[in-house]
C-alpha cells in the first residue's frame, strides 16, 4: 500500500448526500478480486449514459476534474453494502482523500485499509471547501496528514480528527498484510516451536 503524508492535488465537488457503494462501483463490475482496473467504472451510473457515452454534466467528467485526487462529498459517504470495491474504484481513479461530514462504519474502515484517507469535518468546513472545489482546476487544495489540516486554496485551514494507529498505518504504507509480516520473525519463533513441541500436527 503506497504510503499518504501529504496530497496536494485538485478536489472535486459532489454536493451529493447518502452516496452509496452501489453508487461508487455498480455490483455488475464485482465479478474481479483484482484492485486494479475499476477507476474506469468509478460512478458509472453517474458517469456514462446506458449506450457508454460520457454524461458531460457529471463532475468527473468535466475537464477541470478529470485528474481530481481529492473529492469533497455529502453527509453518509459510503452507505450501503460493505463491498471493499469501493476504495479500490476510487484509487484506482485517483482519488487519495474524501471530504465528508460523516462517512458509513464500514466504508470509513475500508478507505484506510487501502491507501485512502476519509476526513470528517464539520458542515460548515466542508461547505467552505465544497465552494473551493467548485472554482475549478485552479483552485488546489492540500491534505497534510501528519499535521492532521486541509488547506483550501485561499491559504483557509481545518483540523481533522483521526485515530492514531490508522494514522501510522496511512504515515507508512501498512495494510492489513504488511502489519502482519511485521510480526514475521515472532511468527517463525512460535511455529518452529509448536513443530518441535508437537511434530505430528
Amino acid at each position: 500500500m503506497d504510503t499518504f503524508t501529504t496530497l496536494t492535488g485538485i478536489a472535486a465537488p459532489m454536493p451529493l448526500v447518502n452516496i452509496d457503494t452501489d453508487m461508487i462501483i455498480p455490483k455488475q463490475f464485482l465479478k474481479t478480486i483484482k484492485r486494479s482496473g475499476l477507476g474506469k467504472n468509478l460512478f458509472d451510473e453517474m458517469r456514462f449514459t446506458e449506450g457508454g457515452a460520457e454524461i458531460p454534466g457529471f463532475v468527473l467528467n468535466q475537464p477541470a476534474y478529470r485528474n481530481a485526487q481529492i473529492l469533497i462529498a455529502g453527509d453518509n459517504f459510503g452507505c450501503g453494502s460493505s463491498r471493499e470495491h469501493a476504495p479500490w474504484a476510487l484509487l484506482d481513479f485517483g482519488i487519495r482523500a474524501v471530504i465528508s461530514t460523516s462517512f458509513a462504519d464500514i466504508f470509513h474502515n475500508n478507505c484506510f485499509k487501502n491507501g485512502i484517507l476519509p476526513i470528517v469535518l464539520p458542515a460548515e468546513a466542508v461547505a467552505v471547501l465544497m465552494e473551493d472545489a467548485s472554482k475549478g482546476a485552479n483552485a488546489r487544495m492540500t491534505v497534510d496528514l501528519q499535521a492532521q489540516t486541509v488547506t483550501a486554496s485561499d491559504g483557509q485551514v481545518f483540523s481533522f480528527e483521526v485515530d492514531a494507529f490508522k494514522k501510522h498505518c496511512l504515515l507508512n504504507g501498512l495494510d492489513d498484510i504488511a502489519l502482519t509480516l511485521e510480526k514475521a520473525a515472532a511468527i517463525d519463533t512460535y511455529e518452529a516451536a509448536a513443530t518441535q513441541a508437537r511434530p505430528w500436527v
